[in-house]
């Protein structure tokens, strides 16, 4: 495998991730009342992203393999929390 494939890979493995980060706070603004979060909403698209990897990459670990639905369902879990977390969901 050359440079060219392992960047499309890893671009791949982490593109469910980034979409969830993106749209994460973007939807939460528009849908529910604007709280006061901890971060810009910049700063909690790259914290999404980073807990959406990690549960990603726990779960290739776990399971053996990329793709599968436990995987993607860790995946939402985690960012979900952690966008709640962020906005402080506790304090409606």
């Amino acid at each position: 495998m050359n440079l060219h494939d392992i960047l499309f890979h890893l671009f791949n493995f982490a593109a469910p991730a980034l979409g969830l980060a993106l749209l994460l706070p973007v939807l939460g603004r528009l849908l529910l009342r604007p709280k006061a979060a901890l971060l810009p909403w910049w700063g909690q698209m790259l914290v999404n992203f980073v807990v959406g990897v990690a549960a990603l990459g726990l779960a290739l670990w776990w399971l053996g393999r990329d793709g599968k639905m436990m995987g993607y369902a860790l995946l939402v879990l985690a960012t979900a929390s952690s966008q709640w977390l962020l906005v402080r969901g506790w304090r409606r």
